[in-house]
């Protein structure tokens, strides 16, 4: 019982304050008080998929509207660089491949593709969006349904990479069911889930480290022994191939430093890229408002996590998910490309927008409708991103005229 205290904490803390209609004047007094208290329930787990899966409806509607939605996919984000590494590992001929992204994605892209004998294009949209439907049922499973639907709804990137196909989904289901696992007690569950999403992402290896560091803290050394040696038998299995093709066993890692980054490093002096990328990179004031968005709205919800005493409260009951989100953040500040720090901060925002939800969670607008309502306007708002908002701007305003 004591493992569902943290939920149960979450979900006190995120029930609307509704006071007693006992002394309704009249019954329609009554059937309105009852109609808008069931509005501000939290949503459930069906509720949740059912949303998600209008979303995916909405999006891929409005995009095929303007382009060939499997012609924007293959030149979307790295999809075309996935998909690549996945036929490449499929006919295991690297000849000419440029190392540049983790493996995770493309071994699993493979492996579908070989045993259902779809394309590598069908394999990575399959597994995207699946991965999104259970991140989003792991998050109603750890802090709820009110965190989970916000996480579903709110980040244009997250659904972008749900329904055109991106590694965050397939990140984020491991990384999520990691902190499921540790909560459950199942450390070696969570061991390998989380060393299998460090090598979809590197910085899930901050999982990694905090699943070790509170079993040393706990002194069960069994468990960081197998913790431990769980990781170990990870990393080695991925590192062999790299080692064996490309005679260097951090291939993927290495292929993150490089001589534009300052020094050659990858993370440097918090905010220093961001200012620095933003006075040198032009970008629409639309996404200057978007990526400014995000950027204080994770600085404000670090400033609650520092000085909220639930957030500590909660801190205190879920280490590893702490030692996770915490240096997470402090990367997501000093990422230290200039073109990338703010242009992409809201996709590299995706794993910790669950804890600052949980931050600022008095402050979310608990009704149902206003999530659905959210829900769809972020679908139209991420799928007009992606063909171009002038383009969905300008077909607008000709149907007008």
């Amino acid at each position: 019982m004591s493992k569902l205290k943290n939920l149960t904490r979450i979900e006190s803390m995120l029930q609307p304050d509704v006071a007693s209609n006992n002394a309704c004047s009249t019954p329609q007094d009554c059937d309105k008080a009852a109609r808008e208290h069931e509005w501000r329930t939290p949503p459930s787990r069906s509720e949740l998929v059912l949303l998600a899966l209008v979303m995916a409806i909405l999006f891929v509607s409005l995009v095929s509207a303007f382009r060939n939605y499997l012609l924007l996919v293959d030149n979307f984000g790295d999809s075309s660089a996935y998909m690549n590494l996945a036929s490449a590992i499929r006919q295991w001929n690297f000849q000419g491949l440029v190392v540049k992204h983790f493996w995770g994605l493309p071994y699993l892209m493979a492996a579908v593709s070989m045993l259902t004998r779809i394309s590598d294009r069908s394999s990575l949209l399959v597994i995207s969006l699946v991965s999104s439907l259970l991140a989003v049922l792991l998050a109603h499973r750890l802090w709820g349904g009110w965190i989970a639907g916000f996480f579903a709804v709110l980040n244009f990137d997250w659904l972008q990479r749900s329904f055109l196909g991106g590694s965050e989904p397939l990140f984020v289901t491991l990384l999520f069911g990691a902190f499921l696992a540790v909560r459950k007690d199942r450390w070696p569950l969570a061991a390998l889930l989380a060393a299998l999403a460090t090598v979809v992402r590197p910085l899930g290896v901050f999982a990694l480290l905090g699943i070790g560091l509170t079993l040393l803290w706990r002194r069960e050394f069994m468990k960081f022994a197998i913790a431990v040696g769980t990781g170990l038998a990870v990393g080695l299995m991925y590192a062999l191939p790299l080692a064996h093709l490309f005679g260097d066993p951090l291939a993927t890692v290495h292929s993150y430093v490089r001589p534009e980054w300052g020094g050659g490093w990858l993370f440097g002096i918090p905010f220093w890229a961001i200012i620095k990328g933003t006075l040198i990179y032009p970008a629409p004031w639309t996404n200057l408002v978007l990526t400014f968005g995000w950027i204080l709205l994770v600085v404000i919800a670090t400033a609650v996590m520092i000085r909220a005493r639930d957030f500590r409260d909660y801190a205190r009951s879920n280490p590893v998910e702490m030692l996770f989100a915490l240096p997470y953040i402090w990367c997501l500040f000093s990422y230290n490309y200039a073109f990338w720090a703010r242009g992409s901060f809201p996709r590299f925002s995706i794993p910790v927008v669950p804890f600052v939800l949980v931050a600022l969670c008095r402050w979310l607008p608990k009704d149902r409708r206003v999530l659905w309502a959210t829900g769809t306007l972020s679908a139209l708002m991420a799928a007009a991103s992606a063909v171009g908002v002038r383009n969905v701007a300008d077909a607008v305003r000709k149907t007008i005229g």
